[in-house]
């Protein structure tokens, strides 16, 4: 959930082994992993969190995500969408 807006749902082993929208993905990216030899990618958001009161036009997401369409995530809030049975999504990406 971002900004009070489901973006992604699906099963507990499906959304750690194959997350699918770019906020999930950071989620994802800073939980810690307990080997210290092993290194985890991490994907850092960058920008403010816009206000839930007034949130931005089009995906709530799109002022922070690294994989923004312009003049189509700015503009236009996503459906959810199922691109994997039983895996939602609310992102242009998987259109």
């Amino acid at each position: 959930m971002y900004l009070g807006k489901m973006v992604e749902l699906t099963g507990r082993q499906e959304l750690f082994e194959d997350p699918l929208h770019p906020y999930t993905k950071a989620l994802m990216s800073a939980i810690p992993v307990p080997d210290p030899r092993l290194k985890r990618q991490r994907i850092v958001l960058k920008g403010d969190v816009p206000s839930p009161l007034n949130p931005p036009p089009g995906c709530r997401f799109h002022t922070r995500c690294q994989s923004m369409i312009k003049d189509l995530c700015d503009v236009q809030e996503p459906q959810t969408l199922e691109p994997q049975p039983g895996h939602m999504v609310a992102c242009w990406l998987y259109t």
